[in-house]
């Protein structure tokens, strides 16, 4: 069994999942530890501005640090970051990615539309038959 985490930052809000994960790589389980959700809006104002604002950025940071303390809390041995949409485009996207990297030790990455939606849809219906 591994603890791991996932955390996926939106333009509105940042979500955290931890789960404990069994099986084989063709008939994986999770089972949710601990699941959070704050709202941080790091997308303010990007669309008219073309950057993350500062004030966004804080929230941001300040919600990612206490995702840290309870990664830590739980034991967590891998964690995977994701960013969507305010930070695809966003001119100063380099101090969200650099704010990461102090903060939570590791790289966000930065995915498609495409894959943003695969991945919402999987865990929308990833438990029902």
């Amino acid at each position: 069994m591994a603890r791991v985490a996932a955390i996926d930052c939106g333009t509105n809000s940042i979500r955290l999942l931890v789960a404990d994960v069994t099986g084989t790589a063709g008939d994986v389980d999770l089972r949710d530890v601990h699941r959070e959700m704050r709202i941080v809006r790091l997308g303010q104002g990007v669309d008219a501005t073309g950057v993350l604002a500062p004030e966004a950025l804080e929230r941001t940071r300040a919600a990612l640090a206490d995702y840290v303390t309870i990664l830590r809390r739980k034991g967590t041995e891998r964690v995977r970051m994701v960013a969507t949409s305010a930070t695809r485009d966003a001119a100063n996207r380099e101090d969200f990615f650099g704010m990461v990297r102090d903060v939570l030790g590791a790289e966000a990455e930065v995915i498609s539309g495409d894959e943003e939606a695969r991945l919402s849809f999987v865990g929308a219906v990833g438990r029902v038959d």
